[in-house]
């Protein structure tokens, strides 16, 4: 699970708030349960307490103490009830009170009476802990007798309530909240499930097919103008890389003919004029800087035509492993001169659908920067295999190199990594460029790994053709060519 995603943080947050918004409720009926519930017992022990003072003591001149006891308890059964109930009469004391619940809850020759005026509910704890909500009313009789009348009830029922709501809450609190945390998440899911479609189609949108477009949910909501806002985007960057693409194309067309001209007058001039030392030597530099320069625009226009589709490919069923080795053969005379041993290694019928001569232009430059960038003595292999239903071509050597600063920007155009030395050796920085526009045309990949003082390895992934023509020169099993 993506902790960092937006799905978790939204569903965290959600879960957060429910818990505490659950959290304050729960508190917020207990402590209105508690309080209600204490009202409700001082409001009933209140009436049993006017009760007994207005229709039970008023009568009381004309009954006797005995009278008053069987009243009360035929009224109240406090020993059953388990209620506390007292009487007392100013200057003779109690006069009632009740017997000890039959549950043992309390003695209620224990209670203390309030003492002074003392009237209303107070709380009370007992010897064993338990506590008694007793409420106190005075009374004057008729005939000027006054009268403290007591009632009582434990306040443990009030905690067995209060008790059963903390256990129903510690119950079904933690069910809820993670019933709701699971909705939420698969409502999250759901409802972010247009944003993985986006960021899927937006992963395979890249220069050079920037005609797709994002899927538009048509909800009226937020992600429907994030859609509509990035498609817009990419059809300006269409437009961006169409009118470079063509500008870089009409450049180099136009500056083809005046470079073929400047080219043909200097070696007129070398060859049908006697010239001077340092004149012939400034003319021969001129016509070689010439020469580059046409080759930099043929690079140019070979990219801009490859990057806009424009570029017409003659594609054909081919062997790629008899295409490398071919190729490799025809490298090996470079590959002597510095001692480099030139292997190779493929399987058979590793075939693709592509041009024969854009893909051994891949091939020969890889090669070529491989030897290029490899010292005396050492060796550069080359490598066709099928991986994984693709064609998976690997161009691997020791030589210096490529520094982690400079591995993302290899196949960008005219970088190169050792200016002065890629100078020296008449490179532009756009053999790489035209290695990944050539396998963008044929719906490939092409990647590189290097460790500095070690060596790189390149890697073209395409795509695997059944079958190869059977005009392509045939490869053994597992060919080995030192």
């Amino acid at each position: 699970m993506n902790f960092r995603s937006l799905r978790f943080r939204m569903t965290a947050w959600y879960a957060g708030l429910l818990v505490g918004a659950l959290l304050a409720f729960g508190v917020s009926v207990y402590l209105g349960l508690e309080g209600y519930l204490d009202w409700t017992l001082q409001a009933m022990l209140a009436s049993e307490c006017r009760t007994i003072g207005t229709e039970l003591l008023s009568q009381l001149p004309g009954k006797n103490r005995g009278w008053l006891e069987t009243e009360i308890n035929e009224a109240y059964a406090p020993e059953v009830n388990a209620r506390f109930i007292r009487v007392n009469r100013e200057r003779m004391g109690v006069i009632y009170i009740s017997r000890a619940p039959k549950d043992g809850a309390f003695d209620p020759s224990q209670i203390p009476s309030p003492g002074g005026r003392n009237d209303g509910a107070r709380r009370i704890r007992l010897e064993n802990g338990q506590q008694l909500l007793i409420n106190a009313m005075r009374f004057t009789t008729p005939d000027g007798s006054q009268f403290l009348v007591e009632s009582g009830i434990p306040y443990q029922r009030i905690q067995v309530v209060l008790h059963g709501l903390l256990l129903t809450l510690a119950i079904y609190t933690p069910f809820v909240v993670f019933l709701a945390i699971g909705g939420g998440y698969w409502l999250m899911r759901r409802s972010l499930r247009p944003v993985d479609e986006i960021t899927e189609r937006a992963e395979g949108i890249t220069s050079s097919n920037l005609s797709e477009r994002l899927p538009v949910i048509r909800t009226g909501d937020e992600l429907e103008r994030l859609s509509v806002a990035l498609n817009r985007m990419i059809a300006r960057l269409e437009d961006a890389f169409q009118h470079i693409n063509r500008f870089s194309a009409d450049a180099s067309h136009e500056l083809r003919t005046p470079l073929t001209i400047l080219q043909l007058e200097l070696e007129g001039i070398v060859n049908n004029h006697s010239l001077s030392g340092s004149l012939e030597e400034q003319i021969v530099s001129a016509l070689e800087e010439t020469h580059r320069m046409s080759r930099i625009v043929e690079s140019l226009l070979t990219i801009s035509r490859l990057d806009a589709g424009e570029a017409k490919l003659d594609r054909s069923r081919l062997d790629l492993s008899g295409l490398a080795t071919s190729t490799a053969d025809e490298m090996r005379v470079l590959a002597q001169e510095k001692s480099i041993l030139l292997r190779t290694s493929t399987e058979e019928n590793v075939c693709v659908q592509g041009d024969r001569t854009r893909l051994q232009q891949v091939i020969a430059n890889l090669m070529d920067n491989a030897i290029k960038y490899t010292q005396e003595g050492g060796a550069v292999e080359v490598s066709v295999q099928n991986q994984g239903g693709k064609a998976v071509l690997e161009v691997v050597d020791n030589g210096v190199g490529i520094p982690a600063t400079a591995i993302g920007h290899v196949f960008e155009r005219f970088y190169r990594v050792d200016k002065a030395r890629s100078r020296a050796s008449g490179g532009a920085g756009l053999g790489l460029s035209i290695a990944k526009s050539i396998c963008g045309a044929h719906s490939g990949e092409i990647s590189v790994s290097s460790e500095e003082g070690r060596g790189s390895c390149f890697r073209v992934e395409l795509p695997l053709s059944a079958i190869c023509d059977s005009t392509e020169p045939a490869t053994l099993l597992r060919k080995v060519t030192p």
